[in-house]
C-alpha cells in the first residue's frame, strides 16, 4: 500500500487509470446519455488521459529549482496534457479535475490521507466550476463521491 503520493506513484496512477479506462471504454460509451446520447464519453476520456500520460512521460524529471514538489510537477504535467488533448465535455471536465487536484498538492511536501481528501475536494470544485449547468449522475458525481469517501476515511 502506498504511504505517500510521489512522482513515481503519479506516473503509475496515470498508467493504471488509462488502462482501466481502456478496459471499460465501451461500457462508458454505452452509459453516456447526457447531454445527448452520443456514445463517446469513454472514448473521449481515453483520448484525454492518453494526452495526459504523454505529457507526463515527456518531462517528469525537469523540476524547477523552487516551487512545486516532484509529485506536484508531475500532476501539473498531467493536467496540462489533459487540457491540451481534451476531447468533448468529459475530457474538459477530467482536465479540470486533474488541475484542481494538482493545484491543491503542488506545494504539499508529503501527500497522505488528509491532503488527498483536500485535493479531491479541490478537484471536485474545479470540475463543477468548469460546467455551466452541472448535472448529477456524470463524471462530476464520481469525483464528488471520491472526495466524500476520502474525507470520511481521512
Amino acid at each position: 500500500m502506498l504511504d505517500t503520493l510521489d512522482a513515481a506513484a503519479v506516473r503509475r496512477w496515470c498508467a493504471s487509470g488509462l488502462a482501466a479506462l481502456k478496459r471499460h471504454q465501451g461500457e462508458i460509451d454505452e452509459l453516456n446519455v447526457y447531454p445527448v446520447p452520443d456514445g463517446d464519453t469513454g472514448t473521449n476520456l481515453v483520448l484525454t488521459l492518453t494526452s495526459a500520460q504523454q505529457a507526463l512521460s515527456m518531462d517528469l524529471d525537469t523540476l524547477p529549482d523552487s516551487g512545486p514538489t516532484a509529485h506536484g510537477h508531475a500532476l501539473r504535467l498531467m493536467a496540462q496534457g489533459a487540457l491540451l488533448g481534451a476531447r468533448g465535455n468529459s475530457g474538459v471536465i477530467l482536465s479540470q479535475i486533474l488541475r484542481g487536484f494538482a493545484d491543491a498538492v503542488v506545494a504539499v511536501p508529503v501527500v497522505r490521507g488528509q491532503a488527498l481528501a483536500v485535493a479531491l475536494r479541490a478537484a471536485t470544485a474545479a470540475a463543477y466550476t468548469a460546467v455551466g449547468r452541472p448535472v448529477e449522475g456524470t463524471l462530476l458525481t464520481v469525483v464528488a463521491a471520491a472526495a466524500t469517501g476520502a474525507e470520511q476515511v481521512g
